[in-house]
């Protein structure tokens, strides 16, 4: 999967369903091949991020209702694309909140950051879970789905010997195995735990892949130099080339975010387990201005972003708009109507946002305005420097399903360096086939390239070219390991070469 996830009020300017489906054609010529939408379950008002939902297994009415999301789910399939669906297990929204009149849905035996956990394990919690799991079928059945993002699942907080995450899965097993093709679960996650993604038959929860936050935290510490909350853990080429090659950088080391260990290693499990990015809704919205990777760094460090996420061994996520550079934040919005409830949503995100030391108010998340502002303005995509990043990212795609050493789990992968210089080196190689990727982090400086492997390498990509409306590539067209090369800063180049035999 090439994975590109979308908030429906905001991909389109009429933040519905229907004009979704002008713009898959968009996506597929980019090199997509799956979408993920934010959640649909009905929330209160008629704007949200989704994680809000109170009724979950009815469909948004103003993204245009179960018929709507059938129609977009329809075309997307005879474009060739799948569709991700997220959704939300560990709470309900705070308001229209209605589930517990009915029966036991909630426990105050767990807290969770948005509200009461659902009971998952407490007296009665039979039907409760349930419940949920006839939710996921019910988007796979009725919706025709072909995978769940199954949100925070941190939050979801059962003690039972069947956790409700490895009867979810093995349910969407039968399922699968009754419809004769392979329904998906991927989970939202920063335990770095490997049992969430190890099979039920040995013990684990039998999830197919989990969000990567890890890889993330290790890009955006080095191209942004930010090291507040969470990203205090993070902050050198070492953190990266780790992620590159394990995917959790925390697997028991201990962590000063956390002041405890954190993590188990994950370094048997299939590259094909992790999806990586740049930039997601989380990482973009959950700032206090909602400012892109584009307000954050230069365009060299833009594209240098982008061959790290596709030039890794992991599958691929794209954060609506970043392809081409979008200009507009993503802001946190709602569209709550208790007075109170809306001055508490504001408080409790300036509180959040304290250990980043970001000292400038956070826009009104229930201003219309802020809803507005967040939508993208796809006009952009044909314009200077975006028209480029665009294009960038379509060849980026193009390679990574072209190239067999570039295919998630069908090769193995060597990092060369990972050094105090900021330059990563590294080879992938499968069928006879190999690649050889460079990678300068250093912001302003032109660096040596050292310890190249053996060989002949034909150069197949430099961020630095003028093509990329870079400041000029240094590095040849064919490059021998006996010689001495530089590389500019912030930039990424890729070579082909021949595996020895």
């Amino acid at each position: 999967m090439i994975i590109y996830e979308l908030h429906v009020g905001t991909f389109t300017p009429e933040g519905t369903f229907a004009a979704i489906i002008p713009r898959l054609n968009d996506l597929k010529d980019l090199g997509i091949t799956a979408i993920e939408i934010m959640p649909v379950a009905q929330f209160p008002g008629e704007r949200n991020w989704g994680y809000d939902g109170v009724y979950p297994f009815a469909v948004q009415n103003s993204y245009g209702g179960p018929d709507g999301l059938k129609q977009l789910v329809n075309a997307c399939h005879k474009n060739g694309l799948a569709v991700i669906l997220d959704v939300v297990y560990n709470h309900l929204g705070p308001e229209g909140n209605y589930l517990g009149d009915f029966g036991p849905y909630f426990t105050e035996k767990y807290k969770t950051p948005w509200g009461s956990a659902i009971n998952f394990d407490s007296a009665y919690c039979d039907g409760v879970r349930n419940y949920f799991v006839i939710n996921a079928l019910f988007w796979f059945r009725h919706y025709h789905i072909d995978a769940l993002r199954l949100d925070a699942i941190h939050g979801i907080y059962d003690m039972s010997p069947t956790h409700i995450l490895e009867e979810i899965a093995g349910e969407t097993e039968k399922f699968s195995s009754e419809q004769g093709r392979k329904f998906y679960l991927i989970a939202e996650s920063d335990l770095n735990n490997p049992r969430i993604i190890r099979p039920r038959s040995v013990g684990g929860h039998g999830i197919d892949a989990q969000w990567c936050d890890d890889f993330h935290h290790s890009l955006h510490t080095l191209l942004t130099g930010e090291r507040g909350g969470y990203y205090a853990d993070f902050g050198s080429i070492g953190h990266l080339k780790t992620a590159f090659a394990e995917g959790y950088v925390y697997s028991g080391q201990y962590s000063a975010c956390r002041k405890r260990r954190h993590g188990a290693s994950a370094r048997l499990h299939k590259a094909s387990q992790f999806v990586v990015y740049s930039q997601n809704h989380d990482q973009v919205g959950n700032r206090m201005l909602g400012e892109r990777l584009s307000d954050l760094v230069n365009f060299e460090g833009l594209k240098l972003a982008a061959g790290t996420v596709f030039l890794s061994r992991y599958i691929p996520l794209l954060f609506m708009g970043e392809e081409y550079g979008e200009a507009s934040p993503f802001f946190y919005f709602i569209d709550h109507s208790d007075p109170e409830l809306i001055r508490a949503v504001c408080e409790g995100r300036k509180s959040e946002f304290r250990s980043f030391a970001w000292r400038r108010e956070p826009p009104d998340p229930q201003d219309l305005e802020t809803f507005c502002a967040s939508k993208l303005k796809w006009d952009l995509r044909s314009l200077g420097n975006h028209n480029v990043l665009l294009n960038l990212y379509r060849q980026l795609i193009k390679l990574k399903k072209e190239l067999p050493a570039l295919r998630c789990d069908d090769s193995n992968l060597r990092i060369i360096t990972g050094n105090e210089h900021n330059i990563m080196t590294f080879e992938r190689f499968n069928n006879g086939r190999r690649i050889l990727g460079i990678m300068n982090f250093n912001k302003d400086q032109i660096t040596t390239v050292l310890d190249l492997p053996e060989g002949r390498w034909n150069k197949l990509l430099d961020s630095a070219d003028s093509r990329w409306m870079g400041p000029g590539a240094l590095l040849p067209d064919v490059l021998s390991h006996d010689a001495t090369y530089r590389i500019p800063p912030l930039s990424f180049v890729l070579y082909e070469g021949k595996q020895p035999l």
